[in-house]
């Protein structure tokens, strides 16, 4: 890694004054690579809060209508068996923007306002997308929830973001107030405003309105748009629950409201969409959707087919939608069973840009399955860690998933349990409970060890966010 943001950002901006890949040691061969050279997309990232792997009707929900999610799944590439960094909000999204899993870029469990219950600081030696985007020509944006740091050196502008619009925090007490224990974390860059309305609707509209004042850019963008929605509280506006119960009058309470916030924000990702499409940016922007872990199983939340929900080490907290889509480059309507890792779109979307790095991360590009090439399956191990206070106690919790295996200890000092996914995939049968011990237990039980006691090395929490 380098040892400074300052060092980082000159060596980025060698990269793109016309350094190769291929000239650096331990670089990654990105697009340059390429025998056809690839036109550079837009990018618009969205990045939803707390979806479960079945709350989309593209993903089996029967009771809501996501028309525009839907069609985003329709018109590319659906991910079956993509998952989320870790079970809760920011562990997961310092992977995405880090392309490295997050323990070791610092962020093991969720940053918080209070010392005593924040558990990650983002380290500021990780390099994040939007300054790789920002060294290959791309002018780069964040809007929404930001969730990795409330003050320098740690906010959106200070990470290579050009625009921030959006909320420091980990979540909102309420939709329309933008208030975290009292606190206003809304910001425009590092102004703190206070804007009416809800949150959701607000997100919706400073995306669109960044959008459409790209129409007559001369430089590609990316667009980061990571809503809180449908996180707790589960506070969609009063018109969209009555929505949901004249359609479905058998509804219970607390199931409607959580649909009526789905189906909010699907209606304000359908307003980016337009605008996109308004801007006459739809053919040459690359967009990509999933959610920063499984839902809340406790509001409401539907995992589909797997077991438990966000929080957890089962796949309902890990397992969630995903899809990208690209015209002309992604088939519509594809679909793949990759397994594949949040931290992963960090290469794809750097390969989909000609972006160049040259430090090491774990995450492995998708661009070749998104468009429709071979690309073998991989035998790497993938490990989740959590970190957390309350009932973790400040321990993890820890998975692996290695082919169809999976072995797990959901919390702090409970036992390993192991599973077969391809046979089991609803994680019901602990092949662990009767004593026995599967022929890759042993393999599985020491890279997971060795992986959490590699984490446990990583400096972090060294001073209040």
């Amino acid at each position: 890694m380098f040892g400074s943001i300052t060092t980082r950002r000159g060596f980025l901006r060698s990269l793109a004054a016309g350094a190769t890949a291929a000239a650096l040691p331990g670089a990654r061969r990105l697009a340059a690579e390429e025998k056809t050279p690839m036109s550079r997309p837009n990018i618009l990232m969205i990045l939803v809060d707390d979806l479960g792997y079945g709350d989309l009707s593209s993903y089996g929900a029967e009771d809501l209508s996501t028309p525009h999610v839907d069609a985003l799944v329709a018109g590319g590439m659906r991910f079956d068996n993509f998952y989320a960094n870790c079970p809760v909000c920011s562990p997961t999204r310092a992977a995405l923007l880090t392309g490295r899993p997050p323990a070791l870029v610092g962020v093991p469990g969720v940053i918080r306002t209070h010392l005593r219950n924040n558990w990650g600081k983002l380290s500021a030696d990780a390099v994040l997308l939007p300054e790789v985007l920002k060294a290959a020509g791309y002018d780069t944006a964040v809007v929404g929830k930001w969730h990795l740091g409330l003050r320098k050196p740690d906010r959106p502008n200070d990470r290579g973001f050009d625009l921030f619009h959006g909320f420091l925090g980990d979540m909102m007490d309420d939709y329309y107030k933008h208030r975290r224990h009292g606190i206003n974390y809304m910001r425009q860059d590092t102004e703190t405003i206070d804007p009416p309305g809800h949150a959701t609707d607000l997100f919706s509209k400073w995306a669109a309105d960044y959008v459409r004042g790209r129409a007559k850019a001369n430089r590609p963008f990316f667009l980061y748009l990571a809503y809180n929605a449908p996180h707790t509280p589960i506070q969609p506006p009063p018109e969209w629950i009555e929505k949901v119960t004249r359609r479905q009058p058998g509804i219970s309470k607390k199931r409607a409201k959580l649909v009526a916030l789905i189906e909010h924000m699907d209606d304000g990702i359908g307003q980016v969409l337009k605008a996109l499409k308004e801007a006459g940016l739809e053919k040459d922007t690359l967009v990509v959707f999933t959610s920063d872990n499984g839902g809340q199983t406790g509001v409401g939340a539907r995992n589909g087919p797997v077991r438990a929900g966000k929080g957890t080490m089962y796949e309902g907290g890990l397992r969630v939608p995903a899809c990208a889509v690209w015209p002309g480059r992604i088939r519509p309507g594809s679909r793949s069973d990759r397994v594949a890792v949040t931290m992963d779109l960090f290469p794809t979307l750097a390969e989909a840009a000609g972006a160049k790095f040259a430090h090491k991360i774990e995450g492995r590009s998708l661009l070749p399955t998104l468009l429709g090439k071979k690309q073998p399956a991989e035998e790497r191990m993938l490990f989740f860690t959590r970190r957390e206070g309350g009932a973790h106690k400040g321990g993890t919790s820890e998975a692996v998933r290695w082919g169809p295996w999976k072995l797990l200890r959901n919390l702090p000092g409970r036992p390993l349990e192991m599973y077969h996914l391809a046979e089991d995939p609803k994680e019901e049968r602990n092949l662990l409970a009767d004593g026995k011990k599967p022929a890759p237990f042993g393999r599985l039980s020491k890279a997971l060890a060795d992986y959490v006691q590699r984490h446990e090395a990583i400096p972090w929490q060294r001073e209040a966010p």
